[in-house]
């Protein structure tokens, strides 16, 4: 037999009152308070930006990860990379990726750019002005190797 036990509003914790009657038991009305576009104002900084920009064009089916070297040594995948570029909450976007072999390259990229304007809006409510990519690898599917 299972039962389900209800808190209720005399049981809440006092200090975690949620709503307009928090602020009326702090003495304040939710009248006295400022609009909203006068209590301060929100910047993302661009590195932000970046990131979700590169992870937005990484989800995009066909993107894939590149081989790292450095000093000619393997280092890993590395996913898009992005540089952003913008100020007044309109920024530019340009991106460098690998996709996969064989694909349509244009249709990739075309779904890559509505995805990542779409995704930096949302998130970062900035508007993308322009997206611009640079396809720098075309990758065949990786084989895994299978061990029978």
């Amino acid at each position: 037999m299972t039962t389900t036990e209800q808190r209720s509003d005399r049981d809440a914790d006092p200090d975690r009152e949620a709503g307009p009657d928090r602020d009326e038991a702090a003495g304040r009305s939710t009248s006295d308070r400022p609009p909203a576009e006068d209590r301060g104002a929100l910047e993302v900084h661009p590195t932000v930006v970046r990131k979700v920009a590169e992870r937005a064009a990484d989800s995009t089916p066909g993107a894939v990860k590149a081989p790292r070297k450095i000093a000619g040594l393997g280092a890993g995948e590395q996913g898009a990379s992005a540089k952003i570029d913008g100020f007044g909450g309109e920024v530019d976007v340009t991106l460098d990726v690998a996709l996969r072999y064989p694909s349509p390259v244009r249709e990739l990229t075309d779904d890559m750019r509505q995805r990542v304007t779409d995704e930096v809006h949302r998130i970062t409510g900035y508007r993308v002005r322009s997206v611009r990519i640079t396809v720098s690898a075309l990758l065949p599917e990786s084989r895994s190797s299978r061990v029978e």
